[in-house]
């Protein structure tokens, strides 16, 4: 089994490669997030339309076994549709995520109405992150390139990011699944805190986009703020080569080791 799942009906066999760097009895947050966005685009609209915003909540720690994945339109209408998606394991829900979609149009807009170019070196031209394989089997199946900073030492960075893997058997890598696999990264990209001391797991992730990215690297332009209380964000700017295009965000849970 070479990709991360493998989907049969409402069935879902997890590979080992899924887990992340906590418990490798546990996902990395970025698989159930592509996962959800996955169920999310087969369900069918009746006009075309993009993802707009997914917002999930890792309700549970996601185990590496056997899932059973159920979806229900919310809301359908001319101009959006509103759909939930839910993974259970044991049938137990362990995750629950909402994903809107707008209906796509093409508009001319004002001159003034440009995208938002980015200032920082291309993939090509960032350091090559390759030392964090070890620390979770998902971790593998993802390229990082640090256009500022590093990834998961203190301080803001800016890292790109490409899936190399199938995430669903026999299925292709859409571009929302790219945006959402690099966007939980978000709190390893502005770890204020050092990973050795401290864990700062997050138990969401939102991600609205303004547009779809293009291409496979994604970049996440971030910063962190920590609280005094045992909470925090992990905020980043989402882009691809043509320009930033989202935004996501992450509640975090903080506690020393």
């Amino acid at each position: 089994m070479t990709a991360t799942y493998r989907v049969d009906g409402n069935n879902v066999v997890t590979s080992p490669d899924a887990a992340g760097p906590w418990d490798r009895r546990m996902q990395h947050g970025s698989a159930p997030a592509s996962l959800v966005t996955w169920a999310a685009e087969r369900i069918p609209t009746a006009v075309v339309m993009d993802i707009a915003r997914v917002t999930i909540d890792l309700m549970r720690p996601v185990p590496v076994a056997p899932l059973t994945i159920a979806t229900e339109v919310l809301r359908e209408g001319r101009k959006i549709q509103l759909c939930e998606v839910k993974v259970l394991a044991d049938g137990v829900q362990v995750v629950g995520a909402t994903v809107l979609k707008i209906k796509r149009q093409a508009l001319t807009l004002p001159d003034d109405v440009k995208a938002l170019p980015i200032e920082l070196p291309s993939p090509e031209d960032s350091h090559v992150e390759d030392g964090h394989a070890a620390t979770s089997p998902f971790v593998r199946s993802v390229s990082m390139r640090a256009a500022r900073g590093r990834f998961g030492q203190a301080g803001a960075g800016a890292i790109w990011f490409r899936v190399d893997h199938p995430l669903i058997e026999g299925e292709a890598v859409s571009q929302a699944m790219r945006a959402v696999v690099a966007a939980d990264f978000s709190n390893g990209t502005a770890s204020t805190l050092d990973f050795r001391a401290w864990t700062y797991i997050n138990a969401d992730l939102t991600v609205s986009f303004s547009r779809q990215p293009v291409g496979e690297w994604i970049l996440l332009d971030g910063e962190s703020w920590i609280g005094p209380d045992g909470a925090g964000l992990a905020m980043s700017r989402l882009a691809d080569r043509q320009g930033y295009f989202g935004r996501a965000v992450q509640s975090l849970v903080i506690e020393k080791r």
